[in-house]
Order: C-alpha cells, then structure tokens, then sequence
C-alpha cells in the first residue's frame, strides 16, 4: 500500500514537471512569434524623407558631432515601455505606431529616447526578456533611417530581467544598429549611456551640447526596491565627468574664439533632480503663481502624490549645473502623467510626453499625456521647446491610424482617425 501511494506521489510530480515543461515551451513559442511580429511591424513604415538629412562623424574625443550653420531639431521621446511578450502585443504595437507617425511627420536631426523602452514585466507581458522590447524599438528607428539615442531609465534592466544594464549597453552599442549613436561612456564613471553630442557650426565652433546621463535605477538592484520605488540619484563621479566635459568643450571653443562664452549645453536622463521637486513645491506653496525663482511655463502636472518621483538620496548635479552656468535645460521622463515644463533658479526643467500604453493601469485609453518635444536648437546657442500631443490634427497622416482615447486632463475624446 506504501509503495503504491510512493509511485502515485512520483507519477503527480512527473506529471506536474511535465506541465510545467510544456507551459514554459508554449511561452516561449508564444514569446518569440510576438518578437517577430513586432520586427514586421517596424518593417512595415517607410524610411522618413528628409531634404537634406545631417550626418554625424566622431571627433577626436570620440564622440559624436553634428556640423551644421543651421537649426538642428532634436525630437525627445520618454517612457516607451514595450513589453515584449505574447500578453503585450497589442500596446506594443501601439507604441511603435505613435512613435513612427511623429517621428514621420517631424523629421528630426536626432530622437532622443530617456528611459524605459522595454518594460518586460511577466504578469502582464508574459516575459522577463527586456531584450524584445529594445529589439523591437531599434528596428523600429533603423527602418526609418532617422539617428537615435537613448538614456537608460529604472525599467529598462530590472533586477528580474534577462539582461542587465551592462548586457544592455552592449546591445545598444552594436554596430548592426548604424544610426544609433549610444556610447557606453566612460569605464571609470558609474552607470551605462554617459556620453555628449555635439552640434558644431563650419568653423568648429560647438553651439549646443547634448549631455546624456544615466541617471541610474534603485538604491539596490534588487527586486524589493523596485517595488518600494526607492530610485537612486546621479553620482558624485558623474557629475565630476559632467564638469569635465564642460570645460574640456569650453577650452576646445576658446582655441577657435578667445571671445567665446561657456558653451551652452542641454541635458537628457530619466529620473527627475530633486530640485524639480523643490521647485514644485515652492510652487505649490505659493498658491500655484510664480515665485523669484519658479517660473511655470506650460504644461500638465498630472501624477498624484508627491507629484514628482525623485531620486531619495541628494546629489550636486543641480548646483554644477549653475556654477558652470552651460546647462539652461534638462530633459527627463519617469512620472508618465507629468508633461510641464518649468524654470527653476533659471534652468528650464521639462518632463517629457510618454509614450507610455502599457505600464500604467488603463492608460492605453487615455491621451492626454502621450506625445513628443521638440527642441530646436538654433546657430546662435539659444533653443526653442515644443510640445506636441499625439492626437492633435498635426499627426492625421496619411498611413497611420490612432485610436480612439480619452484627453483626461481636458474632459473631451478623439475619434479615431482612419487610414
């Protein structure tokens, strides 16, 4: 009777092996026809036509430099979260859409992405594979033939994913992606992506200067801090290399010009400085009307709680930026709902339009968050911000459909626009 009970007890645990192989193969499968549909999808937009489209070279510094006596647009996109799996494939799509139709219509010299274009979360992509969703979104920019870049955010290399962020530096830095500018940056400052793009004029004169940032993840890289939400800050030996790259840019315009002024510089990471939230609450404070030094210049705020999500810790990024005064913008996502733009003690901080239709609850039927900024960067140093909404007329194209949404921060609904 024992030993029948004993096979029994060893023909349930086979049996559940068995089921738990065949689940796990059926994934897999499931997973991998996702990825290639998402591949066709990306396949299926024609290459952006441009006039006459700007080409990049390396300098001797090896980064990457734009030469050009004109405007030079930068389109900066946040918060793609693409998940990759069998359970995403729908908002996947999606995402890959709203990204094709406005990088169609707005042609821009470079797409700067800050942050979470993978969101391989298993409940609800069916995947831990961040690599799908970053492999979906590359061939996605490669197949418009536009040049891109990317910041990492908190959710592009989570401790549960595939790949870490060094893994993921590595992908984004293959030579297979030829207009991808992603350079890992430096080995002896901490995070992946700390790199600078400049756009220089025909005398070699540097006018602005695109400072791209890992803004790092969790205070641990670990499961429990990113569901507490505890986020890092910039490091002390970041902001050191952030200093070095200002002023060895300063010295390089200063042997073309003695005259030259600090060169002006912008600034693109995922996770908000914690002055964007002081900056906010001073605001705040003030009954919502503008300060000495808060400026509220467009915009929607539209995340609860605390509003901004900040690192927790403190860092000197802020106050470098003010001593070196070349920082006059930064460009960050993170807080999907966000989508203001504010000055702060004469920096301009501005959130981002997300793509975003998966990560939040919902948020596939609502539109008032999702959609791009533009930045144009003029010959003489200054710039000009423009956002623009994802479902406003400026992207009914020809080719492209959208969905139906509701505007949740102006009480109306798009209709959809047909192909």
């Amino acid at each position: 009777m024992a030993g029948e009970k004993h096979k029994k007890g060893k023909r349930v645990i086979l049996g559940v092996v068995v089921a738990i192989i065949i689940v796990a193969a059926l994934v897999t499968v499931l997973n991998y026809c996702a990825v290639q549909n998402l591949l066709e999808k990306g396949n299926s937009y024609n290459k952006v036509e441009f006039k006459n489209q700007l080409s990049p070279e390396k300098d001797e510094n090896g980064n990457w430099c734009f030469t050009t006596d004109g405007d030079f647009k930068v389109m900066h996109l946040t918060d793609i979260h693409i998940g990759g799996g069998f359970m995403s494939k729908s908002v996947d799509e999606k995402a890959l859409n709203a990204v094709a139709a406005m990088v169609t219509r707005e042609k821009p010299d470079l797409v700067i992405v800050t942050g979470d274009i993978a969101f391989p979360v298993p409940y609800s992509a069916g995947t831990f594979n961040n690599h799908s969703g970053a492999k979906a979104f590359a061939n996605l920019m490669e197949n418009l033939g536009v040049y891109w870049d990317v910041t990492f955010g908190n959710h592009d290399a989570e401790a549960y994913s595939y790949f870490d962020r060094e893994a993921m530096a590595e992908f984004y830095s293959d030579e297979e992606y030829k207009y991808c500018l992603f350079q890992p940056g430096p080995e002896d400052v901490d995070g992946y992506g700390n790199h600078t793009i400049e756009v220089k004029n025909s005398k070699g004169v540097i006018t602005q200067a695109l400072i791209l940032i890992d803004s790092q993840a969790y205070v641990k890289d670990n499961i429990i801090e990113s569901i507490k939400g505890t986020y890092d800050n910039i490091h002390p030996n970041q902001v050191q290399w952030y200093e070095d790259e200002i002023n060895r840019m300063n010295a390089e315009n200063k042997a073309i010009s003695k005259n030259a002024v600090p060169v002006k510089s912008l600034a693109f990471f995922h996770i908000p400085l914690v002055e964007m939230l002081d900056g906010w609450n001073e605001f705040k404070e003030n009954d919502y009307k503008d300060t000495d030094d808060f400026k509220f210049i467009e915009g929607v705020m539209g995340e609860g709680g605390k509003v901004v999500y900040c690192g927790l810790g403190e860092d000197d990024m802020f106050e470098k930026m003010i001593e070196l005064d070349s920082t006059k913008a930064m460009f960050n996502g993170h807080d999907h709902l966000n989508s203001a733009t504010f000055e702060y003690k004469g920096i301009q901080f501005s959130y981002g339009y997300s793509i975003d239709y998966f990560a939040y609850s919902g948020i596939d039927k609502l539109g008032s968050q999702r959609g791009c900024t533009m930045v144009t960067c003029k010959p003489d140093t200054s710039f000009k911000i423009d956002k623009y909404n994802y479902y406003s007329d400026r992207y009914d194209l020809e080719g492209f459909s959208r969905e139906k949404v509701t505007m949740q921060f102006e009480d109306v609904t798009i209709q959809p626009v047909t192909e």
